[in-house]
């Protein structure tokens, strides 16, 4: 008697790594709201049940996603100097983040990275207290550094995002039609307005959001 057609042998095994692969192309395409185990799963062509040998719920899918992103990322060689090491730390965590925009997007809740990456927090941190800042107030330093870089990195990946899908901005409707009365000198750039809000000034920022803040504890 014939064997009925179907599935023969084990069912298909599912890496960490194949888990971790689909789940960003997920949260790229989607977003991470989006991102569910149920989503996922169906993605890899699997049940859900086999991706929770490898993963507890969202969330921990998510910290393992982040934490394998920034296992990979080159950490620089730190200057000597305290003041230069935080900004050396704040350009690498800016640069990480604006090579895949998405992590902002899932770090909005926290301000603290992941494990692989809380030597950019460290250094910081430290390099505050080195500059003569108590331990609370070197928090609050590399707070105002996180919500700088990373509200640097959302606008500017959203603005990508609708220009890249030809989208009106309200900005240049603002603009096409300002009271020179109520605003002469918006009304005087306007018409540069993009030009100039596409330079990149983060660096130049940093460091005078830097320098603001360690000078306030030198009064």
């Amino acid at each position: 008697m014939p064997r009925p057609a179907g599935r023969m042998g084990r069912p298909p095994t599912t890496s960490r790594a194949q888990i971790l692969e689909a789940a960003r192309a997920l949260l790229d395409r989607d977003g991470p709201e989006k991102l569910t185990i149920r989503r996922l799963a169906a993605e890899l062509g699997v049940g859900a049940t086999t991706l929770y040998h490898h993963v507890r719920d969202k969330d921990d899918l998510l910290i393992q996603l982040l934490e394998h992103y920034a296992g990979r990322l080159p950490r620089p060689e730190l200057p000597p100097d305290p003041r230069d090491r935080i900004v050396a730390a704040a350009t690498a965590m800016h640069d990480a983040l604006a090579a895949w925009p998405q992590a902002a997007e899932v770090l909005t809740a926290d301000a603290v990275l992941g494990e692989s990456a809380l030597w950019m927090v460290e250094t910081i941190v430290a390099g505050a207290v080195d500059c003569g800042c108590p331990p609370e107030r070197a928090v609050d330093l590399y707070r105002s550094i996180w919500y700088y870089t990373v509200g640097e990195i959302l606008v500017r990946a959203r603005a990508a995002r609708r220009a890249a899908e030809d989208r009106p901005r309200y900005r240049d409707a603002v603009f096409a039609d300002l009271d020179e009365t109520r605003f002469p000198r918006l009304a005087e750039i306007g018409g540069r307005w993009p030009e100039l809000a596409a330079r990149d000034t983060f660096g130049r920022g940093l460091r005078a959001l830097v320098d603001g803040l360690l000078a306030q504890e030198s009064r």
